[in-house]
């Protein structure tokens, strides 16, 4: 062989290698391909994702230099209410060794990244540290015990480096447990602002607290302005602490994180969340989620008005809780589910945009110990399929057991890959990504009994059809009809869950089959589509702010964008992608809209309703109304000349206002995310059933402050 035939043969060999590069399947490592919805570099829209929850010092001991000492540490995590020695560098080795690629996860949650108390707290003769990481002294520097601003970064930079965002957990709601009575108690809830002490919550004469006691749970009300517990209770009625808390998570947003997780959403003013919102999505915009912890068949209408309202999804415990009942607990049947699935759709303006899960550090595992593993699969796999953003919590694929806290924040038993639950998010997780039914679609029942569910999952063309038969003997399937067009389908779960093949006609009707007991069947089709909106992030925002537009069939070429009749075109419109869309809101009167896009060749997408466009900047009033007595049934509302207002609209004003913990009746207040540097008038109003009775006299008006906190009071 010649030299010149031998460079002739490597060369095409060359050619071959790069031909088989392109046409093979991307690797879930790699970024460089990922289409622009599933991409690590989408932050405002998770979808396309699987969130793996980890309680950071539970997870892997990463380095062991940076493990506190003494009766803070316990070396064979023997006392759960201590710290175990995980940290982001063992976070960030099992990033490296994939053992969350591939398991198919995309987003890692982790305990909120923040300096916590030092001290070691006695409790009932127990030893307990903020190993958890909820006891907070300075919002601006990093938890030593779990790394360095450098190991935090590391964390990021490899995380991403494989596709995976990063998520934190974090909790403005309070600093660490505190006594009114004695400073020297544990850190005195202490806040620092990067070193800086801003002050305790004994003698806390800058008024950084709520000092009202403890909550007694008994209302919205009382949950806000009272202590959790015994934790220092932040007053965010204070411009040095509305500062800060925006100052802070800008840091955080600078090293580049990709969602936030917010703690104890429910005891916040809801008017200064959304306020806060607003800062977040103007500056650098991520996928956030708040936790309003709802008990078993607790159905709330304030937590779905806050979903709907300030700019943060929420954690779906309703979801969660009748998953449980139906297959950990067994108080609930399938019709529980699907009446779940169907109120949940209604009640959530963005349904997708809530987060999913069947356990967390806040409840029992779902595992029991001595209980069938099926059962957790199933709902893992209902769960993986369903509408929402799915959350895994860490060691859930491992069943691990363990009851309460800290019994549920046991340290991680293994890494096994073997598991068929770790197999069944590997299965599934990718679909997220691969058939945006899973992602996007829509959901519909198509066979029910006690014990069986068979739902379809449809966005445009694109099919997913789900069978879960939790009962102990199998079932017939018959008169099956589903949107699959003809063919037979094989189980996505290659039979792991005991699922089969089934086949469709021309018109979706299943031949009868056989469901065995325990299994679960998964069967998917999928086809370019028509242009159809999935989710649009954030979902609500100000003009001058871009919003990620995500779904299929846009084309490549830009085309134009709808906020109602507001056509939005050329430079406005930052990037166009056939699976994503960047766009600048426009400059149009506030309110919702509907948005949609038309392509370069004219054909129009679905119409996404309810973009919540603000007035502007957003700042947070106190509202006060003195002497507004009422008479039994009635309630105090606001409204005014704004769209956060409701714009003089009764049925979208603010309340029923307060009247029992900062001030007491016949006082009442509320706190309102209202537009900055403006000039608004409002006006109070009694309301009972449809009866409305309106305060006497002219419209107030307040000039805005541009930026920070206030309190307007008038009498009724």
């Amino acid at each position: 062989m010649t030299i010149r035939t031998s460079r002739f043969i490597i060369q095409l060999l060359l050619v071959a290698v790069l031909m088989i590069g392109l046409l093979l399947p991307v690797s879930p490592e790699s970024t460089a391909f990922a289409a622009p919805d599933t991409s690590v570099t989408n932050k405002q829209n998770f979808s396309t994702d699987v969130i793996y929850q980890i309680v950071t010092d539970r997870f892997v001991d990463g380095n062991t230099a940076n493990n506190p000492t003494g009766t803070a540490f316990s070396s064979g995590c023997t006392n759960l209410r201590v710290y175990c020695g995980g940290d982001w560098a063992g976070i960030t080795s099992k990033i490296n060794d994939n053992y969350f690629s591939d398991m198919g996860i995309t987003a890692l949650w982790i305990s909120q990244p923040v300096e916590n108390i030092y001290s070691v707290i006695n409790y009932s003769g127990v030893n307990n540290t903020a190993y958890h990481g909820y006891w907070a002294r300075d919002f601006k520097k990093t938890n030593p015990a779990f790394g360095s601003m450098s190991d935090f970064q590391t964390l990021i930079n490899t995380a991403h480096g494989k596709n995976i965002k990063i998520i934190i957990d974090f909790a403005p709601n309070h600093t660490s447990p505190a006594s009114e009575t004695e400073p020297t108690f544990a850190d005195n809830g202490r806040l620092f602002n990067n070193g800086t002490l801003l002050g305790g919550y004994t003698n806390d004469t800058n008024k950084l607290f709520h000092h009202n006691g403890g909550t007694s749970f008994s209302s919205t009300e009382d949950g806000i302005y009272r202590n959790l517990y015994d934790l220092a209770d932040i007053n965010h009625n204070n411009n040095t602490i509305d500062t800060y808390f925006k100052d802070s998570i800008k840091l955080w947003l600078d090293m580049g994180i990709d969602g936030i997780r917010v703690d104890a959403v429910k005891h916040m003013p809801f008017g200064w969340q959304k306020s806060w919102m607003s800062y977040i999505h103007s500056y650098k915009p991520v996928f956030t989620f708040g936790e309003w912890f709802l008990g078993v068949n607790e159905i709330s209408a304030e937590n779905y008005s806050f979903a709907n309202e300030t700019g943060m999804s929420l954690l779906d415990f309703e979801f969660g809780q009748k998953v449980r009942q139906v297959f950990r607990d067994n108080t609930a049947t399938m019709y529980g589910l699907d009446s779940m699935l169907t109120g949940t759709a209604a009640g959530y303006t963005q349904v997708a945009d809530q987060v999913t899960f069947i356990d967390n550090h806040d409840m029992d595992r779902f595992q029991a110990t001595g209980a069938s593993n099926r059962k957790l699969e199933q709902a893992l796999a209902f769960t993986l399929t369903s509408r929402g953003v799915p959350a895994i919590y860490y060691g859930t694929e491992q069943y691990m057991t363990g009851n309460g806290d800290p019994g549920n924040r046991g340290k991680m038993t293994s890494f096994s890959k073997t598991t068929t639950a770790y197999n069944v998010i590997k299965k599934l997780a990718p679909l997220r990504k691969s058939n945006p039914a899973i992602a996007y679609g829509t959901t519909q029942q198509r066979w029910i009994n006690n014990d069986v569910y068979i739902y379809e999952r449809k966005f445009g063309n694109n099919v997913a059809v789900v069978a879960v038969n939790r009962g102990s003997t199998s079932a017939s399937i018959s008169s099956l009809s589903t949107s699959l067009p003809a063919g037979t389908y094989t189980d996505v779960l290659g039979g792991l869950l005991s699922g089969n093949s089934i086949t469709a006609s021309s018109a979706g009707a299943v031949t009868t089959f056989s469901l065995a007991a325990g299994a679960v069947g998964v069967w998917q089709y999928t086809a370019t589509s028509a242009p159809l909106i999935g989710n649009i992030g954030p979902d609500m925002g100000k003009a001058g702010n871009t919003v990620t537009i995500d779904g299929r069939g846009f084309g490549t070429t830009k085309g134009t964008v709808y906020f109602g009749t507001t056509a939005v075109t050329g430079t406005s419109i930052t990037s166009w992608e056939d699976t994503q869309i960047k766009v600048v809101v426009p400059n149009i009167t506030a309110g919702k809209y509907n948005v949609k896009i038309r392509t370069s060749t004219a054909v129009d997408s679905n119409s996404y309703a309810n973009y919540n466009i603000l007035t502007g900047n957003q700042v947070t009033v106190r509202f006060v109304v003195n002497n507004a007595t009422t008479t039994l049934g009635q309630s105090v509302y606001l409204t005014g000349s704004v769209a956060e207002l409701g714009n003089w609209d009764t049925s979208k004003a603010i309340g029923p206002m307060y009247n029992q913990v900062i001030n007491a009746y016949p006082t009442w207040y509320y706190d309102v995310s209202v537009p900055a540097n403006t000039t608004i008038e409002y006006k109070y109003f009694k309301k009972a059933g449809s009866t409305i009775t309106w305060q006497s006299g002219s419209n107030s008006t307040i000039v805005t402050p541009a930026s920070g906190v206030t309190t307007v009071t008038i009498g009724f």
